[in-house]
């Protein structure tokens, strides 16, 4: 009886363990007009949350499970709330009226002293002029925190905080609500989601706070907003000025992001709280993957965001050369390519036969002398020798030798780390075929430097063809005048996987090598065994990129109050530049076939702040106008309500397609045997610059396709005024390989004005 007994016992606590690991965090929305009525209807004093969760505890009483658990409610960006929910109580949920849609919780991932003057941003000159940089602009960042203490964040100067700002300095480990100022105005910290996935934070490790204890969101923050540091630089590399990109802008600090990732519950509810503080940008250096709209958290918040008049930028993501791997496409989304600046670290690589080659690194140190060059897989049977990976490496094979490393498996820094501890006395690192000529230069602890394809290939030979191969590597410090921009390979590319009628990325600003603010506490390499200290540090990625472009929304925004975060994105878009600093097309270290980038790469080219302030044309898009597109696309009413939060619907006759969406560029899409398929786009521009002025279209067609613009002149007699055009595109070609593109472009050309729209054809 007693076994018999404990078998039963036994038995209930699998049922019971079963149960409890059945429950998930679920983002759950509502549609806001129905549950108003609800609650207006029933006299209902409790909050509508509290009634739903009540329903659902009540519902789900006779399955002995736990209550849900509450952990956030979205009430401004979107309508719903986050809650651990098991299966059979998101069943009880589908009965409540109002419910649109409940999507699982998942963790996405974290995707400057030179930039502005490479940006063309001079000090006491147009956006950088003292009226412009005097109104008040705050850019909410979420991202890993801030180290509030940074001299980039001081607020020397600064006037009281604005009277409209509604946020909160949140205490916690290291971390007190006097930590903020009049430049970090407000610091919040988004985890319930995050620990639901990894457990409570280990704060050995990071703070329970918004205390930045990984670097990347002192970074990102200082790039967008920091103040002016003078002889900033990275151990004598890089030096100069560091700034912001809108230096006198506040900062709102939203931490969302930990060691392993960030939850999108967590992302939610920061953007949510944001926007009710009161931000005007929002800065996300983060993502995954692209999804349909109805189904991306990061779009649907976006979306509610900038409904209330929030500019949102995000970055593209650093999964590049490879097509269609751009994430966060939704078009009210400002989202960020990363490419170089004309400044670099270069390298000379000597090998044993005379024979040199460029490369890139942060080492700050002197050269090495002429020594023995092994490659890894020689000294160990197993695999990853040749990847440097933690213990691959027989220290009587590498000791005192430079060490020839694959890149891949472990981080760049990290080969180092371990070619050291083997008692190794230098590193070059080696790029494959695939990754091309790109060259990172990175914070290593020992002599190291990375190399392109080509030098690479060549190197390999010579390790296994010489009975006794040695290098040399020298430190060159910093250089400028190199050709640039140049596309990053590493960053993310088109056509969208989810919307292919919108070109996306939108724009590409520097994001390679970025010099910003960073954790004295947080080694530059992010190795344990590195006890460097850096007040700033040099990292590259679109997560680097994107906190440009949201500085440079701020400057916008600074001249053009009333102009909506669509305006804002039309005029970077439609000024940015497709040429580099010496005349030439921009080339792209992620291209195989062709040396030059396309708009797939950098989309409508790269941000000209300047330029963008004053761009003669804007092409504006209301809430509506995207709601239409949502429609053209075929969304159900749910899906749309997901975005809308319930009250809108699609006409039921409507002749709306989604390449009508008012987009500053044009994606068109054809069939491989659309001989003479044609399609007709409607744009409107907007008049912002002179009252009185007259446009002239100009046209370069993309291969295959033939471009008609009707009118080819337009007339303005006010500014404000809206005039449209169409365009039509003819297909010439039945023979295209399924997945091939051509590119062109529209320009109205008015004077010094140049309103640019790409073309991206794509036959599928």
């Amino acid at each position: 009886m007693i076994f018999r007994a404990l078998l039963l016992f036994l038995a209930f606590m699998v049922v019971k363990s079963v149960a409890v690991m059945e429950k998930q965090t679920y983002i759950v929305h509502m549609d806001k007009t129905k549950i108003e009525a609800s609650v207006h209807s029933q006299d209902n004093i409790k909050p509508w949350f509290k009634s739903v969760i009540d329903f659902i505890s009540e519902a789900s009483l006779e399955e002995e499970e736990r209550a849900p658990q509450l952990l956030y409610v979205y009430e401004t960006s979107l309508f719903g709330f986050a809650a651990q929910l098991s299966n059979k109580q998101l069943e009880y949920l589908n009965q409540v009226d109002g419910f649109v849609a409940a999507i699982p919780d998942e963790l996405l991932t974290l995707h400057t002293t030179y930039s502005p003057h490479f940006l063309g941003l001079q000090e006491g000159k147009g956006l950088w002029s003292a009226s412009n940089l005097a109104s008040d602009v705050i850019i909410g960042v979420l991202d890993t925190g801030i180290w509030p203490e940074h001299v980039s964040f001081q607020d020397t100067g600064l006037s009281k905080v604005p009277s409209r700002w509604k946020g909160a300095c949140e205490a916690g480990t290291n971390f007190s609500a006097s930590s903020c100022n009049k430049k970090l105005v407000g610091a919040r910290v988004f985890l319930q989601g995050y620990e639901k996935f990894a457990g409570r934070i280990n704060e050995t490790l990071d703070y329970r706070s918004a205390r930045d204890a990984q670097g990347h969101g002192s970074h990102t923050a200082s790039t967008a907003a920091g103040n002016t540091v003078n002889n900033a630089s990275f151990f004598g590399l890089a030096s100069g000025s560091a700034t912001g990109m809108r230096y006198t802008s506040r900062i709102a600090a939203y931490k969302v992001c930990w060691r392993l990732g960030c939850a999108n519950s967590d992302i939610l509810a920061a953007i949510d709280k944001a926007v009710a503080d009161g931000v005007d940008v929002l800065s996300l250096s983060l993502g995954g993957i692209a999804k349909p709209y109805y189904n991306d958290s990061i779009a649907i918040a976006s979306f509610g965001a900038t409904q209330k008049g929030v500019f949102v930028s995000c970055s593209a993501g650093n999964s590049g050369p490879s097509s269609s791997t751009v994430g966060n496409v939704a078009p009210w989304i400002m989202t960020v390519a990363a490419s170089y600046t004309d400044r670099s670290f270069p390298t000379q690589v000597k090998l044993g036969n005379g024979k040199f080659f460029k490369g890139s690194s942060l080492y700050k140190g002197k050269q090495t002398n002429q020594l023995p060059l092994v490659y890894g897989n020689s000294s160990k049977a197993q695999r990853t020798a040749q990847y440097c990976t933690k213990g691959s490496l027989d220290p009587k094979f590498v000791k005192g030798k430079i060490v020839a490393c694959e890149r891949g498996i472990n981080s760049r820094t990290g080969k180092g780390e371990e070619v050291k501890m083997a008692g190794g006395a230098g590193m070059i690192l080696l790029n494959s075929e695939n990754q091309g000529e790109e060259l990172f230069a990175d914070p290593h602890v020992l002599p190291g430097t990375s190399l392109g394809a080509s030098a690479s290939k060549i190197i390999r030979s010579y390790i296994h063809s010489e009975k006794a191969p040695t290098a040399s590597i020298s430190f060159l410090g910093t250089a400028y005048g190199d050709p640039a921009p140049v596309m990053a390979a590493f960053s993310s590319r088109g056509p969208s996987a989810v919307g292919g009628d919108v070109i996306k990325p939108d724009v590409t600003a520097p994001g390679v090598n970025i010099l910003a603010a960073w954790p004295p506490t947080t080694s530059p390499s992010m190795l344990k065994s590195d006890k460097r200290s850096a007040l700033y540090n040099i990292v590259s990625g679109t997560s680097m990129s994107c906190p440009h472009v949201s500085g440079i929304a701020a400057l916008i925004k600074s001249v053009h109050k009333g102009w909506s975060p669509a305006a804002i994105k039309s005029a970077l878009m439609t000024t940015a530049s497709i040429s580099n600093n010496k005349g030439s097309a921009i080339a792209d270290y992620g291209s195989k076939n062709s040396a030059f980038a396309d708009p797939f790469a950098f989309g409508s080219g790269h941000v000209n702040p300047e330029r963008a302030s004053d761009p003669g044309l804007v092409y504006d898009i209301t809430t509506k106008d995207y709601l239409n597109y949502l429609c053209s696309l075929k969304y159900t009413s749910s899906q749309i309500a997901l975005l809308s939060k319930g009250n809108f619907k699609c006409a039921k006759k409507s002749a709306l397609r989604a390449g009508d969406l008012n987009y500053p560029s044009f994606a068109v899409l054809f069939g491989t045997s659309a001989l003479n398929a044609s399609v007709r786009y409607k744009r409107i521009v907007t008049n912002v610059g002179n009252p009185k002025i007259s446009y002239a279209v100009k046209v370069e067609e993309p291969k295959g396709v033939s471009v008609r613009v009707e009118p080819t002149n337009i007339s303005f007699r006010k500014t404000g005024e809206k005039l449209s055009y169409k365009v039509s595109f003819v297909s010439n070609e039945n023979t295209t390989v399924s997945g091939s593109s051509s590119f062109g472009s529209i320009t109205w050309v008015s004077g010094k004005y140049a309103v640019r729209s790409p073309i991206a054809v794509t036959w599928q």
